[in-house]
């Protein structure tokens, strides 16, 4: 089957910790492809201090991106997001269009450091969903208050947030013990999308065909097809 989505890479060249020309980012678009990846949301960094593009710069090599897709394949399709690393001014950052949302929706593709305390997770996804934003985490197989307690993971779900995991998480590529926890959130329906977060095509490359072999082993084609197609149909439909 061909037709995924991807909605979390870092392929915007020279723009975070992704790749640094656009040739590269024509290979990670390449093996996205080969992959059956039919829909991709770039996610460049935003994070205070860290990576802090300007919307100028970002637009500009977004295009580039574009051109490549199109060159690829004419069924490829990029969309624009960010992984927003969040923070007390990220309300007002979305509001005034400083940051794109994912794809022009109501969708926040949110970070938070890897000790991150539950507090600050709760009440910032709070925040985002008083102010009529859909938090979804990114990756949260790598908090630790997360791992150590799944139900706080369930409470986030019951408040509005959706969840998204990497796949090479999924696939044991970070880590024996990543893979159980995330075949453990998987098996109980904790999980609404997978995205590869692909950077380059090394440590961090795209490995969204591997994962799609593993969740029809794993899960079955419906459940691959509801977590790699339908939900995210469903996100860029919600505006």
């Amino acid at each position: 089957m061909i037709g995924y989505y991807d909605i979390h890479t870092h392929i915007i060249p020279g723009v975070d910790d992704g790749p640094r020309s656009i040739e590269l980012s024509r290979q990670i678009l390449q093996q996205e492809y080969d992959d059956g990846v039919r829909t991709i949301i770039c996610t460049s960094h935003w994070r205070r201090g860290m990576f802090e593009p300007s919307m100028r710069r970002l637009l500009a090599n977004f295009e580039q991106v574009k051109e490549v897709a199109k060159e690829i394949g004419d069924d490829l399709t990029v969309l624009l997001g960010c992984e927003f690393h969040v923070n007390m001014e990220m309300i007002e950052t979305l509001k005034n269009g400083e940051r794109p949302t994912m794809a022009q929706t109501r969708y926040v593709l949110a970070e938070f450091k890897n000790n991150v305390e539950k507090k600050y997770m709760r009440e910032r996804c709070y925040a985002l969903l008083t102010h009529g934003y859909q938090p979804i985490l990114a990756h949260p197989e790598r908090y630790d208050v997360i791992r150590k307690d799944v139900d706080f993971l369930r409470d986030l779900i019951k408040m509005g947030c959706y969840v998204q995991i990497n796949s090479q998480s999924v696939l044991g590529d970070d880590g024996f013990f990543m893979k159980l926890f995330c075949k453990k959130i998987i098996r109980e329906n904790l999980v609404h999308f997978i995205g590869s977060d692909a950077h380059d095509m090394d440590k961090r490359r795209p490995t969204m065909g591997r994962c799609v072999q593993y969740l029809d082993k794993l899960m079955g084609p419906e459940y691959t097809r509801r977590i790699l197609i339908d939900n995210p149909k469903k996100l860029l439909s919600d505006n």
